[in-house]
């Protein structure tokens, strides 16, 4: 077998150096922009899901606006990272998949997930059911804790619309199918404003109007996602239900949680950033000030996000062809293209320093404080230009389990201590903490980017050739899920 793979190798070079490099470079920039693009469009549309509703919140008031932040920024954001984490395994399995050519096995690896995530959602409803007591331990009061608890339980809808969204999402992707994606999220923004001003502003229905227009916002797409996938646009890929996905879970199972815990574990890490920053010193303007910070931070990693997923697709597609050359090649052009992206935003924000801050806040102690927070700000643009582009190779190679160690180890021993001693032991408040945090990704970045460099991908093409082999069954002898099965 390794003979066969070494001679498929040797004769991509042969052909590879009949292409220019030229040639080479503008046909991966068009395949890396056909899929970052419309991901990143998802991205910031489901991102901007969350602002919409926020918005509209903070008009009904004071009080919703602090549970509905809550809840969302605790809870929604823990299972948000670990669904959104779990379905990145069915990244690997498809992109590989469809590389190999297996494409049927691409509607049962999408079938396994749903069952998978489906059993860890059940594993998360507590937090949802049991909310207000859950906030009131945390310390909240019992007026935010009461209606925090009303909008845990409307987020439910919303934790099961996890699992169709971000599954159809990955298996769309690996085909390069994702613009049906960019559609139906331009379209739920849109129905998403209209149905919240209708019912928060006009019909003036509180948190239950607020809530009931985000579940819309994301049913709206699930809904047309799944009649494209099975009413004929994944024809090759999508066979219907099959009895084949009850079977051979524990490896999706294995895959899905080191999948989970290595997103957590970075979407944590900037959950811990504004917690710990509460307890320093005048902690109401430095929360403020961190809060609008990460927020544009925020919108400027959907696209790096976008480049995430683009080369997870890319690199799991050209692996599961074989072609390790290529693979590598999608990976340089990737990383390339995303930190030239995140350098020019680097030198924007640099520049800019608090001038910014007067499109959120007139407080002028805020401004000086996000002034002061700016070359941070710049510095974490520029990082996270590069790192989640690497995650993103570590999602197309099947590394999630190693990438969750060296997240633990870069940001929980190295990140947070640090931020701890400059914070609170040296007194530079959130900038201390802040730029601790930025040292444990910045060694993070390093870690991934020399993982990638001495991997030996000859080697990845073999075990995603096994991986595929391994799991894989004939078309024909798949078993179907018929009527009669069901009754």
């Amino acid at each position: 077998m390794e003979g066969n793979i070494n001679l498929q190798l040797l004769g991509e070079v042969t052909v590879a150096d009949q292409v220019s490099f030229k040639d080479k470079l503008w046909s991966e920039t068009k395949k890396l922009w056909i899929l970052a693009t419309p991901a990143m469009c998802t991205r910031v549309s489901t991102y901007g899901l969350y602002v919409i509703t926020q918005a509209f919140v903070g008009h009904i008031g004071s009080t919703e606006l602090a549970a509905y932040s809550f809840v969302y920024t605790v809870f929604l954001r823990f299972a948000n990272g670990i669904m959104l984490g779990m379905a990145s395994a069915l990244g690997t399995l498809c992109g590989q998949s469809y590389g190999a050519k297996q494409y049927h096995m691409l509607g049962v690896y999408l079938q396994r997930s749903w069952i998978v995530m489906f059993v860890a959602s059940i594993f998360l409803l507590p937090l949802f059911i049991f909310t207000t007591p859950i906030l009131k331990l945390l310390g909240q009061s019992d007026s935010i804790a009461y209606i925090g608890g009303e909008v845990g339980r409307w987020l439910i809808s919303t934790l099961f619309a996890f699992i169709v969204s971000f599954t159809c999402q990955m298996y769309l992707q690996s085909q390069s199918k994702n613009m049906i994606i960019t559609y139906l999220a331009a379209v739920t923004i849109v129905i998403h404003i209209f149905l919240s001003w209708l019912l928060t502003v006009k019909y003036k229905l509180g948190i239950s109007g607020a809530m009931l227009s985000t579940v819309f916002a994301f049913w709206i797409p699930n809904i047309g996602q799944l009649i494209y996938v099975m009413c004929g646009g994944c024809r090759n890929t999508w066979k219907g239900f099959s009895l084949l996905a009850f079977k051979d879970l524990w490896p999706v199972v294995k895959l899905s949680l080191s999948s989970g815990v290595m997103l957590c574990l970075e979407l944590w890490y900037y959950t811990a950033l504004v917690l710990i920053t509460g307890y320093l010193k005048n902690s109401e303007v430095a929360i403020d000030a961190l809060t609008i910070c990460l927020n544009i931070n925020g919108w400027e990693m959907m696209i790096s996000l976008g480049f995430m997923a683009a080369a997870s697709v890319r690199v799991g597609n050209e692996l599961g062809r074989g072609s390790s050359t290529a693979a590598k090649f999608s990976i340089v052009v990737s990383v390339f293209t995303s930190f030239i992206i995140g350098f020019v935003l680097f030198l924007f924000f640099l520049f800019l320093k608090g001038r910014l801050a007067y499109i959120f806040t007139e407080n002028e102690e805020v401004v000086e404080a996000i002034a002061d927070l700016s070359s941070l700000l710049a510095v974490s643009i520029l990082l996270n230009s590069v790192q989640p582009v690497l995650s993103g190779v570590a999602v197309g190679a099947g590394w999630q389990s190693i990438v969750a160690y060296v997240n633990v180890a870069c940001y929980y021993i190295i990140g947070i201590p640090i931020g701890l001693v400059l914070g609170f032991v040296f007194d530079m408040g959130v900038k201390g903490v802040w730029m601790g945090m930025l040292f444990g990704t910045f060694v993070q970045t390093i870690a991934l980017v020399i993982i990638t460099y001495k991997t030996n991908w000859d080697e990845q093409v073999i075990i995603a050739r096994n991986r595929v082999k391994q799991w894989a069954v004939d078309d024909a002898q798949e078993p179907k899920l018929t009527t009669s099965d069901v009754s």
